[in-house]
């Protein structure tokens, strides 16, 4: 170990854990869930709840952006959106390097009948357990952390590792 370690102090390692166990608890929640109504995987409704709540439209660097996904992996999901009729996906028209992914009809429809559980899940494993003072609390310490990680350029921005040619 180099002179410079400095070892989390046991208070930063219990509130690390914490936070690690509860994020993971609450996500197999919410992930069986959707697959259980919506036949559809966490990241399938991120992008889709995040279509619907822009107006129907964003570009595929703005969906990675803000579901914090590779750009492969999304490209992956979107296809299987696609294919399954809840998005389209098409050349912007204001950059031809750019993708438009808009959700369609049966995209809204989806989320409108999964949205009821996903709340009730989320309100059953997590806000319950919560006063209106500890939520208001977790969520200005949340914004916190996510604005400080988020000052980082996004890894949709990030360089793509180029093969070595031979």
């Amino acid at each position: 170990m180099s002179e410079d370690f400095q070892a989390p102090d046991p208070q930063q390692l219990a509130a690390f854990f914490a936070l690690m166990e509860a994020v993971s608890l609450l996500q197999h929640r919410v992930e069986q869930h959707l697959r259980t109504d919506g036949k559809i995987s966490y990241v399938q409704f991120q992008v889709l709840t995040r279509l619907a709540s822009a107006d129907g439209q964003l570009t595929m660097t703005q969906l990675a952006d803000g579901v914090v996904y590779s750009r492969s992996g999304l490209t992956y999901q979107a296809g299987l959106l696609e294919d399954a009729g809840l998005i389209t996906r098409s050349p912007s028209p204001d950059d031809e390097r750019s993708i438009t992914v808009t959700i369609t009809d049966k995209g809204r429809a989806l989320v409108n009948r999964v949205l009821p559980g996903h709340v009730e899940v989320l309100r059953r494993q997590l806000f319950d357990s919560l006063s209106d003072d500890d939520l208001h609390r977790l969520g200005d310490i949340m914004a916190m952390v996510r604005d400080h990680m988020r000052a980082q350029p996004p890894r949709s921005a990030a360089p793509r590792k180029r093969r070595a040619t031979p």
